[in-house]
């Protein structure tokens, strides 16, 4: 199997899920450097697609994916699994090729149907139940670079 698209969530997955809101709205998260790099370049390098799905709407995670040259992102999206679905139908990409990484229940449907799953090592027990591969990494501490690494050295 190759995986052609790798699809991963934000909150709890890119980011330490914690949300920073000060009173006047403002949102802060924070990215790992390393999951940036692997996103930006071993997925290139392995022609392997990055995609966000996300529960939440955020112009922190819009401009992070622009940094990385995410082109499809999916923000607010309540039902991942048919959104995933909707992207993988138009273009013709089989469930078994697409790789996917979460760490709570809004991510299970996917991670039920991908074809290689991952989560960090913080994810909910339901989660680690259907990941293939669970890191030794929190989110946010590195965890996609350590599931893309994963990808690349099974032949995934």
């Amino acid at each position: 199997m190759k995986v052609r698209l790798l699809v991963m969530d934000v909150d709890g997955t890119l980011t330490d899920g914690h949300i920073y809101i000060g009173k006047n709205g403002e949102c802060m998260k924070a990215f790992h450097v390393k999951d940036g790099y692997a996103i930006n370049h071993l997925l290139k390098k392995y022609q392997i697609e990055p995609m966000i799905i996300t529960g939440r709407s955020s112009e922190i995670v819009k401009q992070r994916c622009h940094e990385l040259g995410i082109s499809t992102v999916i923000q607010g999206e309540t039902d991942k699994l048919a959104a995933l679905t909707d992207y993988i139908d138009a273009r013709k990409i089989p469930l078994e090729h697409v790789a996917f990484i979460g760490d709570d229940i809004p991510d299970l449907e996917c991670m039920k149907k991908a074809g290689v799953t991952g989560c960090p090592s913080d994810a909910v027990d339901l989660v680690k139940a259907h990941a293939q591969y669970i890191s030794p990494y929190k989110g946010g501490e590195g965890v996609v670079r350590d599931f893309i690494e994963w990808i690349i050295n099974n032949g995934e």
